[in-house]
């Protein structure tokens, strides 16, 4: 009887434990990495899933830069040769063009990237 509870007991414990794994995979955000340079991003399109939090990375390899996507309300400034990232969560669908918000030079009008968010 006591074996019987004991193999229980351990069956339900390795069930949490695989369920808190499956929960802490599903919270965890996805990192997008971006490198900016004069005057381009790289890579120059990116797909996201509505709904599915990810991280954008954005990492300037020369001047400062800037990511803005007004319709997600993105809008993310990197130092000379820094690191910045935020936090998104799309929450509609569609095709956007992001921005250079920081000027960076001659080229910097024509700096832009396009995100798709699809279901």
């Amino acid at each position: 009887m006591k074996r019987k509870m004991m193999l229980v007991l351990c069956a339900g414990l390795l069930a949490i434990a695989a369920s808190a794994r499956r929960m802490e995979a599903q919270a965890a955000p996805r990192r997008v990495e971006i490198d900016a340079k004069r005057f381009t991003y790289s890579p120059g399109e990116i797909t996201l899933k509505k709904g599915e939090p990810v991280i954008l990375v954005v990492k300037s390899e020369d001047v400062a830069h800037g990511l803005r996507i007004r319709e997600l309300n993105i809008n993310l400034k990197v130092k000379a040769g820094g690191t910045a990232e935020v936090q998104v969560t799309p929450d509609k669908t569609g095709d956007f063009t992001a921005h250079c918000s920081v000027f960076c030079g001659e080229g910097h009008g024509g700096m832009a990237m396009k995100l798709h968010v699809v279901n």
